[in-house]
């Protein structure tokens, strides 16, 4: 592969954003709806690869690979990695990428593929080729179309995008899958995010601010173990914990505690384009269409936290709904052995993710 120098723009947050392809991206979606600018951008990555490249990043979209995410490091995933596409061919898979999410998401996701170049130098002979911030790989489920039904998934370290397109509507975003390591930069290398960059900043902030705004006998509600679980329940399962929700419900807090949870909820469905955060957002107010079910908008909602009220000690937290769960940890220490300073968070669809019926 050629190489060259990356590319920069300035995120919202205002840190320069390092992009992996030779010049900025557009949003696709000038057509109409995100379904069509992600079926314009599959199509059109696609053209760009040789019939080897094709025959790996397609599958049949009933292959059992499909619900088969993870978002640990691996030797082996479906697909094409960036690492093993030409320039051109980089720059259309993050053009479909860039279809299918928010400027936000695009950025979040964009920064964590950057954040394991940082862990490749901390780590060195360790990282064994398994760091690196082109092991992305892009997988077309069936055939990108105006009609019938296809699935992308963007996938590697730290970063799992699962969506479903049916007859040229979006009908599924989940496994929402982003993680960080470092959550918090310690050491600035050229060229990368500067020490004190949080590319998860939000998602953990405003539960600290959650949990700490709440008095002696909401936290006796709220906070439902003294140590943080290792792990994100049904990492990488095809399909969510359907547990009853545990923790605190929405209706016991004040205006200021529910505030911050519906920012809090905001800012995972703010990593997906503008029309699938309202639906998500409705569906939380009107609840699934589930026979018999009375559903109580907000009021359905729980948090629950476990282990430590300050960071650097492992913390985690769930934020569920009839329709959505959202898992947090941070327990694991980063590459220089701060503690906890190694975030796993996700939105995962309580009705069935991939677009399939969710098991009891």
């Amino acid at each position: 592969m050629v190489a060259r120098r990356p590319s920069s723009s300035l995120c919202a947050c205002g840190c320069a954003v390092i992009l992996l392809a030779a010049v900025p991206l557009t949003r696709a979606a000038l057509d109409p709806g995100t379904a069509a600018g992600m079926t314009s951008a599959a199509v059109a990555w696609l053209g760009t690869l040789d019939a080897d490249q094709r025959a790996r990043a397609t599958k049949p979209f009933g292959d059992e690979s499909r619900t088969g995410w993870h978002f640990i490091p691996k030797n082996d995933r479906k697909g094409v990695q960036l690492r093993d596409m030409t320039p051109l061919q980089e720059r259309a898979a993050l053009q479909l990428l860039r279809a299918a999410v928010s400027q936000v998401g695009y950025e979040k996701s964009v920064l964590i593929m950057r954040l394991d170049e940082i862990l490749r130098l901390l780590e060195g002979e360790k990282a064994k080729n398994i760091r690196d911030p082109k092991r992305y790989y892009f997988t077309i489920f069936g055939t990108p179309a105006p009609e019938g039904t296809w699935g992308l998934s963007v996938e590697g370290h730290h970063l799992s995008l699962n969506f479903t397109v049916r007859d040229g509507r979006l009908v599924d975003s989940t496994p929402q899958f982003m993680g960080a390591n470092p959550a918090v930069v310690k050491t600035t290398f050229a060229g990368l995010p500067d020490a004190g960059f949080r590319v998860l900043a939000a998602e953990e902030t405003l539960a600290f601010d959650l949990v700490r705004s709440l008095d002696e006998g909401q936290r006796k509600r709220a906070i439902v173990a003294t140590d943080a679980p290792k792990e994100i329940r049904a990492a990488g399962e095809p399909q969510p914990p359907l547990t009853a929700p545990a923790g605190i419900p929405y209706a016991a807090l004040a205006a200021d505690q529910q505030s911050l949870v519906r920012r809090l909820v905001e800012t995972y469905c703010a990593a997906m384009p503008p029309e699938v955060a309202t639906e998500r957002l409705r569906l939380i107010e009107s609840g699934p269409a589930t026979a018999g079910a009375v559903h109580h908008g907000w009021d359905d909602v729980h948090f629950a936290w476990s282990g430590a009220l300050e960071p650097g000690i492992g913390h985690a937290y769930v934020v569920e709904g009839p329709s959505f769960v959202i898992e947090f940890v941070n327990v694991q220490p980063d590459a220089e052995g701060n503690p906890a300073n190694h975030i796993h968070c996700a939105w995962r669809d309580r009705t069935g993710d991939f677009d399939l019926p969710a098991k009891p």
